[in-house]
């Protein structure tokens, strides 16, 4: 089954994709979260490309593993999306994937306005990845 990870904002929209196997997570685009909310041109055909069955949604906790104060607002945005597009839709901890994929693009050389357009795509590949090892352990 082909799952399909979101990591929504206010402005962006990660996204990253699995293999059929569900055993490698891989980053995919951003798209501003209008086209997402929208469910726009751009936004189905990556749904009409990769077919995904199973929206992977990045959900915030804190370190105490209490849900975030965007929690609301992402679960109603997942809602949404899951409403326009027929896909159902469960949800993963996101916490410090954004801080993660930071550090690996810094590593990489990328500076903070590069990465601006990458950070939620990887992202969601690392809790989608996360979301797949538990899924398979």
């Amino acid at each position: 089954m082909r799952v399909m990870a979101l990591d929504i904002g206010q402005v962006r929209v990660g996204l990253a994709i699995c293999d059929p196997a569900e055993q490698v997570a891989t980053p995919l685009a951003v798209l501003p979260a209008a086209d997402v909310l929208g469910n726009t041109p751009a936004f189905r055909r990556l749904l009409e490309d990769w077919e995904p069955e199973l929206f992977v949604c990045g959900l915030p906790y804190t370190m105490g593993h209490k849900e975030g104060p965007q929690a609301k607002s992402i679960k109603a945005t997942a809602e949404k999306i899951t409403d326009a597009t027929g896909i159902p839709h469960v949800f993963a901890d996101e916490r410090l994937s954004s801080k993660e994929a930071k550090r690996s693009l810094r590593e990489k050389g990328f500076g903070e306005r590069e990465m601006r357009g990458k950070v939620d795509m990887i992202a969601a590949s690392l809790f989608l990845q996360a979301w797949l090892d538990a899924r398979h352990a």
